[in-house]
């Protein structure tokens, strides 16, 4: 992350941890502040041209001051740079100049910043950009996601505010959070949420995988999911899960069987 493709130095890099407010953990590499990477000046005949040739002259040649001090982040940097970024998160948490109230479908609503959800989300934008928002911030001023709960509700807005979640939240919310960034256009936790649901593809949650990519027509994410389902045929159809989704999905068993047939051919 913080490698140089430099040829003049090589810095070692050591390793350090943050908790942010959510209590997140997040680990990252950097250069320690004492490290005293070495410069290779050219010799002055390298920059200089002979009187026989005037055009080499005219080019300019640029070179690093020796004591001047590699443009790499340092660990001291890196905290400076987390606790600065910090700051809107405190935001969030403390309820600090919030300005939009989230409802859940159960418990009370959960205040946040309109400019992270419009920043997040176009589909949030378009909202906040309606007349029954243009008015100056109020106490009434509610987004209701009917398809969230109130842990679900929370574990997206920590995404919107920091770019993750622990593994522990995204196993327990993964499918709602998928349904929710679907449906409000936000990219990067769809992604997200394809890449964990496909490295923690197993027998006991692959038809819930693969309804769902079904659902929300994820082509990438359904093909893999059947290949796997077919690779693991025999312990998957001898769940009594798979009489259940059979009888709520006949399309997509009939689409596995012919996955199936077709890998045998």
């Amino acid at each position: 992350m913080f490698s140089s493709s430099s040829s003049f130095f090589t810095p070692s890099t050591t390793a350090f941890s943050t908790s942010n407010i959510f209590g997140s953990t997040s680990t990252y590499a950097s250069v320690p502040a004492s490290g005293n990477p070495s410069w290779s000046v050219p010799n002055s005949s390298s920059t200089s041209a002979p009187a026989s040739s005037p055009s080499r002259w005219n080019q300019s040649t640029v070179t690093t001051p020796a004591n001047e001090k590699p443009l790499i982040d340092t660990e001291d940097d890196l905290k400076k740079r987390i606790s600065f970024l910090g700051g809107f998160m405190v935001a969030f948490k403390e309820k600090i100049h919030t300005d939009i109230k989230l409802m859940p479908n159960n418990g009370p609503s959960i205040s946040a910043h309109k400019s992270v959800l419009a920043a997040r989300s176009e589909i949030f934008k378009n909202i906040l950009s309606s007349d029954n928002y243009k008015a100056p911030p109020s106490d009434t001023d509610t987004i209701t996601l009917s398809e969230l709960n109130t842990e679900e509700l929370k574990s997206l807005l920590e995404f919107l505010y920091t770019g993750d979640l622990p593994a522990d939240k995204f196993k327990k919310h993964v499918f709602a959070l998928y349904v929710a960034a679907d449906k409000y256009e936000i990219l990067y936790l769809q992604e997200s949420c394809e890449r964990y649901m496909l490295n923690s593809l197993n027998v006991s949650n692959a038809l819930d995988v693969l309804e769902i990519s079904d659902s929300h027509s994820n082509k990438n994410l359904k093909e893999k999911t059947l290949n796997f389902i077919v690779r693991n045929m025999k312990s998957i159809v001898s769940l009594q899960k798979y009489e259940d989704f059979a009888s709520s999905n006949p399309h997509l068993c009939v689409e596995i069987t012919r996955a199936f047939v077709d890998a045998k051919i």
